[in-house]
């Protein structure tokens, strides 16, 4: 009776984590960062990717790195991620996130925003960009850049 109580309680757990909360989320209002791609911004494409979605949730979309006199920045371009309550944006060496740099919280559920990434990472190694819940370690979505 107890190994029944508590796979009930496991499995009661599993299914509310990563869900939306009230006060917890990320905004619905969708983002509309300005990203400026003409010839004379001095944004450079570096590499793109396809949102796919992750085992909680669904991911679409498309993620870019522009690099500007040597400063990097993340898109997410034509977004949409169901919510979550603690949900970051992951630069990372795979796509569950073991070895990753946090660019933040996600601003928006949708909409295209902006991230800086800081110093100057190896895109060789670091490959992909996560959609991830970091309060209960949740992959909601992820691309591979290229």
């Amino acid at each position: 009776m107890k190994t029944y109580l508590l796979y009930l309680l496991l499995v009661s757990s599993l299914l509310v984590a990563c869900k939306k909360e009230n006060g917890t989320s990320t905004s619905n209002i969708p983002a509309m960062d300005m990203v400026d791609t003409g010839d004379n911004s001095g944004n450079v494409l570096k590499y793109s990717g396809t949102f796919s979605d992750g085992p909680y949730g669904s991911t679409m979309g498309r993620v870019k790195i522009y690099e500007n006199a040597g400063a990097y920045s993340l898109v997410l371009d034509s977004f949409n991620v169901n919510n979550g309550p603690d949900l970051h944006v992951y630069l990372s060496k795979e796509i569950q996130p073991l070895n990753f740099i946090d660019l933040g919280k996600l601003r928006s559920v949708s909409g295209t925003q902006v991230y800086a990434i800081s110093g100057m990472p190896d895109f060789a190694e670091f490959k992909y960009a996560l959609i991830h819940c970091q309060q209960f370690n949740h992959l909601f979505g992820n691309a591979n850049l290229q």
